[in-house]
């Protein structure tokens, strides 16, 4: 697990590497990138709950 103190100094060496006019585009790009993970993922999750219930109910 990361600590406050690695984090810091993970947040420093990003600040060092990028400067600080590019670090809000590179978070920006990354929360975006989560997101639409996000949304994949759910949308799988979803997917697989329907066949699941299609799977179960009873044949007539």
């Amino acid at each position: 697990m990361l600590g406050p103190g690695s984090i810091a100094v993970i947040g420093l060496v990003a600040l060092v590497m990028f400067g600080p006019k590019k670090l809000p585009e590179l978070g920006k790009a990354a929360g975006k990138t989560l997101r639409e993970f996000k949304h994949a993922t759910k949308g799988i999750m979803d997917d697989d709950d329907n066949n699941k219930k299609e799977s179960e109910e009873p044949k007539k």
